[in-house]
């Protein structure tokens, strides 16, 4: 037997253990956020067993109810509304997140500009000037050069326009003048880096998850970003499997059931802390050594300490068992034998002091502060990791997102929470409706045993013999029909269901179930039901936007704005979440931005609009990959300057022929041999009107194009001859 001196020399050794007081204290808030959170487990397990068709403990049934069916309408509307938001938030096939600049994007030019025509205009005019110049300097046209020889010496406009200088700030003012957004250029440089993480760190499926438990138990929880190792598949040469592990930022799924939050929070900004419930086996407890700054001597001596999870009374519900009354009263304590290990992983504030006694150096920054923010994981009473936030500025890495929204709790109110009464009524008069289907069906048999032999076995089949000893035939053994009433049963079962439509915001015709009438057999009046019936769904959407999506997006925007050192994604940029964006179908948005586009087409609009998203937009609603089919702003600069050389230099390969300077037409008819094909007055247009419409062209292409210095006659004439004379 032990002695109580030396249970009492345990027990001070054991408190003062160098991290006892940190344990206790995340031990403490989350013992706390466990209690609080009672009630919405319940309506969690609700929630569970509706969808799952299954009876909880407070349904009792009387010896007279046979039937025990569960209609699983809940289900069905679960499913559609998953489905429904799953097709809107996916329908370009990437994360709903997007970059933008902001309405006046501060340290980088919202537009600049560039004027190719009086660039080339200015250069040729320098190049003019240098080459001829004054008389001795040198420039001076020697006797036999010729204009291939000036070409030479003024190079390609195509070489000298490679780079972007001559960059002036604002929109351009003419038609030649391309202009492009720095600020823009940054911003989908960004978000196409943002959408590369999301990518590698298979967001979307965990998307999915969180969005199927907001529709099912009303809150969505997501976490990130946050660093890890990953490790890409590669073989060498030889053969031989020489993975390379690259640190990316990921975003994952957290149930509700293991998400623990603050209290006395209605949302995550309130939270002064929250509490991650984890169930590792020994390996996955073993691999978080090869995670930065994890203790690898405090997980061993937590894993000496042997596994300690216990079940919650809630996790026996969700193994589909049925539950006693003991459990949902909230006597059940759990149970031990579960071969896990429960890991708490704690974010939130501490007192400074405590952080310093524990040994974690606090930055300069906060020395001041009194409360510290860090990261803390226990398990078996040791600290398997403990850091400073590494964010900045400091969050909580958690973004929750109700279905709809409840003002006064953290957790939202899901689909089937609002459907409950109403699936109660549906299961319980169809179970009446079944019960008398059945009793109707059958027959009840009377038996009147004195008219009987005795000893015989009463039970009734076809072919059935019994002895009769007295009493008039067909009076000892009769039978009884009783009377069919479960078309009313069926009635109020058809009304409940009603009231479900209502009661969950999704009617049924939402989801291709038939049955409308009225105005909704027509083609107008089913447009009107269902962008009625979509209202819910946009709002749940509008709340994912405001709480999910552009948390996130913002979150990896401050992640990579950060860690990553890249100059090309630094500017005044904002994240939009564009879940709602794609609530209207692509066909009816496509033919809306096609639309615009011809509007904005016109000389007088053009400065107006902002044809690079346009572009974007139309290949989205396309179901197209933008970046593939679009030229970033770059690119597009340099693609329009030659398209510009080329119409040029088809300008200069044929020359405009001379016209008459009155105007009247006509003229004197000479004599002379036709042109061949190919030299000049070669029409190959065809029709009489061909030549003159090629006129046409090649007068208007140099003309209007800016207010620059136009290259003197003498220098665009022997450009235009193409050499073969002296000068």
């Amino acid at each position: 037997m032990v002695d109580e001196n030396e249970l009492s020399a345990l027990d001070d050794k054991k408190s003062d253990k160098k991290y006892d007081n940190l344990v206790s204290y995340v031990n403490s808030r989350f013992k706390r956020a466990k209690t609080s959170r009672y009630s919405d487990e319940e309506r969690w397990t609700q929630a569970y067993r509706n969808y799952r068709g299954l009876y909880g403990p407070d349904v009792q049934f009387t010896e007279t109810e046979k039937s025990r069916v569960f209609i699983k309408v809940t289900k069905t509307k679960v499913l559609a509304a998953y489905g429904q938001i799953i097709d809107v938030l996916f329908s370009q096939n990437r994360f709903p997140i997007g970059v933008e600049p902001t309405i006046i994007p501060e340290g980088v030019a919202e537009s600049v500009h560039i004027d190719p025509k009086e660039q080339e205009q200015n250069r040729a005019m320098d190049e003019f000037k240098n080459l001829y110049g004054v008389p001795g300097d040198g420039n001076d046209l020697q006797p036999g050069d010729t204009t291939e020889a000036l070409r030479e010496r003024l190079g390609s406009l195509e070489d000298e326009l490679k780079d972007l200088n001559g960059l002036k700030e604002g929109p351009g003012q003419t038609q030649s003048a391309i202009t492009f957004n720095p600020a823009m250029a940054a911003a989908k440089k960004m978000e196409k880096k943002i959408k590369d993480q999301l990518e590698e760190s298979a967001a979307t499926k965990h998307l999915r998850h969180s969005v199927f438990e907001c529709v099912l138990f009303g809150t969505a929880i997501m976490k990130g970003p946050f660093a890890v190792d990953k490790e890409y598949a590669n073989w060498d040469e030889e053969g031989n499997y020489d993975p390379s592990v690259v640190t990316v930022p990921k975003v994952e799924h957290t149930s509700v059931w293991d998400f623990y939050p603050d209290p006395d929070a209605f949302n995550i900004e309130d939270c002064t802390y929250v509490v991650e419930r984890h169930r590792l086996t020994r390996s996955q407890l073993r691999a978080l050594k090869k995670r930065p700054f994890f203790r690898k001597d405090a997980i061993e001596e937590a894993i000496l300490g042997g596994e300690n999870y216990d079940r919650e009374w809630w996790e026996e519900s969700l193994t589909d068992n049925q539950v006693s009354s003991e459990f949902g009263s909230g006597n059940y304590s759990g149970g031990s034998d579960v071969e896990r290990f429960e890991v708490l992983e704690f974010w939130g504030t501490i007192d400074k002091e405590i952080a310093e006694n524990h040994g974690l150096e606090i930055p300069k920054q906060q020395l001041n502060d009194e409360e510290i923010q860090i990261n803390c994981w226990t398990c078996n009473d040791e600290i398997l990791r403990l850091v400073i936030n590494p964010f900045t500025p400091k969050r909580i890495p958690y973004v929750a997102s109700p279905y709809e929204l409840n003002p006064y709790s953290f957790f939202g109110v899901g689909l089937s929470e609002n459907m409950d009464d109403t699936q109660t009524l549906m299961n319980g008069f169809m179970r009446l409706a079944v019960d008398n289907a059945i009793l109707s069906g059958n027959l009840l048999i009377e038996v009147d045993e004195t008219n009987l032999a005795p000893g015989q076995d009463l039970t009734v089949y076809p072919g059935k013999i019994f002895r009769r000893q007295g009493g008039a035939p067909g009076q000892a053994i009769f039978g009884t029909k009783f009377p069919n009433v479960s078309s009313e049963n069926m009635m109020l079962f058809d009304k409940a269901r009603v009231l479900s439509d209502e009661s969950s915001g999704l009617p049924s015709y939402s989801y291709g179930q038939t049955g409308v009438q009225g105005t909704g057999r027509t083609a107008s009046g089913i447009s009107m039901l269902m962008g009625a019936a979509s209202n819910s769904i946009r709002t749940v959407i509008k709340n994912m936007d405001d709480y999910m999506l552009r948390p996130i997006g913002e979150a990896l925007f401050a992640f990579n704005m950060q860690f990553d050192f890249d100059p090309e994604i630094r500017g005044d940029l904002e994240v939009r979440a564009r879940g709602t964006e794609s609530f209207m179908k692509n066909e009816v948005r496509s033919q809306r931005l096609i639309s615009f586009l011809q509007i904005a087409s016109s000389p007088v609009l053009a400065p107006f609009a902002k044809f690079p998203y346009i572009m974007r937009e139309i290949a989205a609603t396309m179901d197209l990959d933008v970046d593939k089919v679009t030229n970033n702003p770059e690119e597009a600069f340099r693609q329009a300057i030659l398209l510009q050389q080329m119409q040029q230099q088809i300008v200069e390969d044929n020359p405009q022929p001379p016209q008459d300077p009155t105007g009247a037409g006509g003229g004197n008819i000479g004599t002379g041999q036709a042109p061949a094909p190919g030299e000049q007055g070669f029409a190959t247009g065809g029709g009489p009107n061909a030549g003159t419409q090629q006129q046409q062209q090649q007068a208007q292409a140099p003309q209007g194009q800016g207010g620059g210095q136009q290259i003197p006659p003498e220098i665009m004439a022997m450009m235009q001859q193409g050499g073969g004379g002296n000068a």
